[in-house]
């Protein structure tokens, strides 16, 4: 079973109306930490999945992206946890196939890691763009109300909702 992640709003705090353009930037949500080993125990794999326009409007580069991912992976393989693959669409355009909702990102995790099946996967974001990317694919989907409470619930596109990452790991362990 593979496990997707959205990043901002659900391994990190995201910052509203602006981007994570630096890694004293980034700040995990509270309890992701604690949730990462419990996902890695539960989950064959994990794949983080990410629009990062910042790139594309020229605010972060390539490179500066990776430099924060870097210390996102140290920090969480440091606390027993893992991910095995990040996935970012640059693209400013909405319409680009690879960012979300669109399912591009996904069709490349399945290229790099063609064992994963889509039905048996779980998406977990918190953005209704999110649950989309997950349900065109087949996913069960997993909406975190971080920075969007308002979502209601239930919704089409959302199979079940926590309020945290640690709350859906300790459902799931």
């Amino acid at each position: 079973m593979t496990l997707f992640l959205d990043r901002d709003g659900v391994i990190n705090d995201e910052i509203r109306d602006g981007y994570v353009l630096r890694p004293d930037m980034f700040h995990f949500s509270e309890g992701v930490l604690a949730a990462m080993p419990i996902l890695a125990n539960r989950f064959e794999r994990i794949i983080v999945i990410t629009n990062q326009r910042c790139i594309g409007r020229g605010l972060l580069t390539t490179a500066g992206l990776q430099e924060i991912h870097t210390q996102m992976l140290q920090q969480i393989e440091r606390h027993g946890g893992k991910i095995d693959g990040i996935y970012f669409c640059p693209d400013v355009d909405s319409n680009s196939p690879c960012r979300k909702p669109a399912t591009g990102m996904g069709m490349q995790a399945k290229h790099d890691f063609p064992d994963i099946d889509f039905s048996t996967s779980v998406m977990v974001g918190n953005t209704l763009s999110d649950m989309q990317f997950g349900k065109s694919l087949g996913m069960q989907t997993i909406f975190i109300p971080s920075t969007r409470p308002e979502t209601p619930f239930p919704h089409p596109l959302i199979d079940q909702r926590y309020q945290n990452l640690l709350q859906f790991a300790q459902a799931v362990q």
